[in-house]
């Protein structure tokens, strides 16, 4: 049952419970096989150095939703950049959590709980997909500064969206600090132009696609940058999406990848290229973006 959204305090001295009551909301819970399998491949790919270096390879895996499919889908992932990777997989849904038990194997765990991420232990990594979507924009900067401070050292916070079957992704990568970036993953021929995938924004730049906003403008020059590589379409799309990310680097955007990246359909921007006024903005560069 999906509860009627409640406003999200400003996390407390404790830590933001509210007498022992799991911090959020329960949300429609929708999700499918694979859904995650982009943002899954970044956090395997240039962000494994966190899991690799990490004293304790604990991640959290925050608001599963309905199936915990995409819970163990991670693992699996994650397990092949450090073995003795712990998943526990956190759900505000009683039920929810009853029924992923079945699942459970050395590693890989599930219990109840919400944004005050009742684990043992700073988790490294911490990835909520299709979860703050649901909540209030007002309520972000809240939620955000309550799970940045349970991270470990180097850890890092992913708040992303997709569309239903993982098509075209979005993300916003935090550290301790505060953002770092926005990431984005598309499928080639998905979208006629790019800034279609505005529509799968995370809720911090969702109302935020307008005139006169940051995210607004990155998205125009997307746009135009993929438009004017045009005449290599004849090669496909992924040589198309190169020549635009490249385009808009040298146009002076603060794009945090590089090539092999850019074949996959992704591109990564720093934060402060995007962010709206009266939410906080890190200082995060290439260094925590990439690795130490």
């Amino acid at each position: 049952m999906v509860q009627k959204a409640e406003r999200v305090a400003s996390p407390g001295p404790r830590g933001g419970t509210r007498a022992g009551r799991p911090v959020g909301n329960v949300t429609r819970g929708t999700t499918n096989p694979n859904r995650m399998r982009r943002v899954d491949r970044w956090l395997a790919g240039p962000q494994a150095w966190r899991l690799r270096t990490a004293a304790d390879p604990l991640v959290v895996d925050l608001g599963y939703g309905a199936s915990p499919a995409t819970a163990v889908e991670l693992f699996q992932r994650l397990s092949a950049v450090r073995p003795d990777v712990r998943l526990v997989g956190i759900e505000i849904e009683p039920e929810r959590v009853r029924q992923a038990k079945a699942l459970e194997r050395p590693g890989l765990s599930f219990q109840l709980g919400g944004f005050e991420l009742p684990v043992p232990g700073r988790p490294v990594l911490v990835r909520a997909f299709n979860v703050l979507r649901q909540y209030e924009e007002a309520d972000v900067p809240a939620i955000w500064r309550l799970v940045q401070d349970r991270l470990a050292p180097g850890g890092l916070f992913v708040d992303g969206t997709c569309d239903e079957i993982g098509r075209n992704v979005t993300w916003v990568a935090l550290d301790a600090r505060g953002p770092i970036s926005l990431g984005l993953s598309l499928r080639f021929g998905s979208v006629e132009l790019p800034s279609e995938i505005a529509e799968r924004l995370p809720k911090a730049l969702i109302h935020r696609n307008v005139p006169g906003e940051k995210v607004h403008t990155f998205l125009q020059a997307l746009d135009k940058a993929w438009l004017e590589a045009a005449p290599l379409a004849s090669f496909g799309h992924r040589q198309r999406w190169v020549t635009a990310c490249r385009s808009l680097r040298e146009a002076g955007w603060p794009v945090l990848d590089g090539p092999s990246r850019w074949r996959l359909g992704e591109l990564s921007v720093a934060w402060a290229a995007v962010a709206p006024d009266g939410l906080p903005a890190a200082e995060g560069g290439r260094r925590g973006h990439q690795g130490p």
